[in-house]
């Protein structure tokens, strides 16, 4: 998948063992991978299913090919809901790449069979995410206990 800026595209097996098991590859960004990119990792390894054509992907700069984050999709849906989870490793932030992520892939599972609402939940005591949501077009639907959900779609 590509944007203006960015190419968001399934994880390689290298990439999975090398984020698992602490190496890193070229290409990447200093910071990559992040605390939460090595949590995905992780669950990809065990779920092949995560990184099908509605799962989980890198975000890379298409200018340089630098790895900057990851952003998926958690597959499959839940009647007809999918959530979408992203993060941009701190050296990269401030550029409107998580944002820019965040709608091409929220477009997307909006595609995907079955589905009419993409959501996402955020702590509200992070508001550069909450901006992020906002800015891709999510909507908020609730909030409580320090955690907003946001939500793009029909449903």
């Amino acid at each position: 998948m590509v944007t203006p800026r960015l190419l968001l595209r399934p994880w390689t097996e290298a990439e999975l063992r090398a984020v698992c098991s602490g190496d890193r590859l070229p290409g990447w960004a200093p910071d990559f991978p992040a605390e939460g990119d090595q949590v995905i990792a992780g669950f990809l390894a065990g779920q092949p299913a995560a990184r099908g054509e509605w799962g989980h992907r890198l975000v890379t700069e298409r200018d340089g090919g630098l790895v900057v984050g990851s952003i998926g999709l958690f597959w499959p849906p839940s009647a007809g809901f999918l959530e979408i989870g992203y993060g941009i490793v701190a050296s990269r932030r401030g550029r409107g790449y998580a944002t820019e992520a965040t709608a091409a892939l929220a477009a997307h599972g909006l595609r995907a069979p079955g589905v009419h609402t993409v959501t996402a939940e955020v702590e509200t005591a992070n508001p550069a995410s909450v901006r992020v949501l906002e800015k891709a077009g999510m909507l908020l639907v609730s909030s409580a206990d320090g955690v907003a959900r946001y939500a793009l779609g029909t449903g």
